[in-house]
């Protein structure tokens, strides 16, 4: 409950931050006038309709399984990632055109101090709460809250490439290096989203679970299942923090089901153990089912 309650925080927190950051970005933009100022802005309306899908989805990710759900709505998170990734991309085309556009009509931008001040402000602040996101995400494991993290991480590397380069605009006074930054702030937030739909993907495609994990189930089952004969067709896949763990046990024949369930009970105890927050179901057979494969018992 407690990790729950400090996702919705930052969650909610994201979102507070998005806007601050946003206002002071457009502010930026305003005094100078720059291209690439302004895609970095349009960037950060992004990271405000991030932060607000985060949040929805956060909040319905931890809705109680019911009987329409009866798995929980854990992939919700999933759905707001691919979300994400779909908006950065809508952003990168929309910083693209207006790179083109600037580049065909360059103009200096003004006051270049302060407008480069007003931008690495925020920056500093997007640094400090990128940090926060990932970290918390991946303990909660969190795609929604990660997938923020990490597209707010990109948006801290295209500001530090604009700062760098506006710099050099002001220094060589040439007017088009303004579009050419922009330009290459939307390739890297493509690049971005890209990367944060193929996750969020994996993820609604119920891939299995990382391939030590995995070693790590198979190692808990065979050192645990002392009565059984042999455990197979094990699969799992990830649905926000839920692990789902399903298996085949086989047991002799004549054991009575009290001693096959003592044997369940004592699977599923060590795998709660080592793997947090799953969800594991046990189909027990007799042993004329045995495949003479998968995981023996030690």
């Amino acid at each position: 409950m407690a990790i729950t309650n400090t996702t919705l925080a930052i969650a909610s927190t994201s979102l507070v931050v998005g806007v601050l950051v946003l206002g002071l970005k457009v502010w930026a933009w305003w005094v100078t006038g720059s291209v690439a100022l302004y895609s970095d802005a349009l960037e950060s309306t992004v990271n405000v309709v991030t932060a607000i899908v985060a949040l929805i989805a956060v909040r319905l990710a931890q809705r109680p399984a019911n009987a329409n759900m009866p798995y929980g709505y854990h992939k919700a998170e999933y759905f707001s990632a691919v979300i994400v990734g779909v908006m950065i991309i809508v952003a990168a085309i929309l910083i693209l055109r207006e790179a083109v556009l600037g580049f065909l009509n360059p103009e200096m931008p003004e006051a270049p101090t302060l407008g480069l001040a007003i931008s690495a402000g925020a920056t500093v602040i997007n640094v400090v709460w990128a940090m926060v996101l990932l970290r918390h995400g991946r303990q909660a494991r969190s795609p929604a809250i990660e997938a923020d993290g990490k597209h707010l991480m990109t948006d801290v590397v295209s500001t530090i490439g604009v700062l760098i380069g506006l710099a050099l605009v002001y220094a060589t006074g040439v007017a088009q290096l303004d579009s050419i930054l922009a330009a290459l702030v939307a390739l890297n937030i493509i690049w971005s989203g890209w990367g944060v739909i193929k996750d969020s993907v994996g993820g609604l495609m119920d891939v299995a679970v990382p391939a030590e994990t995995q070693k790590i189930i198979r190692e808990a089952i065979a050192c645990t299942a002392n009565g059984a004969l042999e455990a197979h067709d094990v699969r799992t896949r990830q649905a926000g923090k839920i692990t789902f763990i399903d298996f085949h046990l086989v047991v002799p024949g004549a054991m009575t089901v009290d001693a096959a369930h003592e044997i369940c009970d004592r699977i599923e105890a060590r795998l709660k153990e080592l793997v947090k927050d799953c969800q594991i179901t046990i189909h027990v057979e007799p042993e004329d089912k045995a495949k003479h494969a998968g995981i023996v018992v030690l």
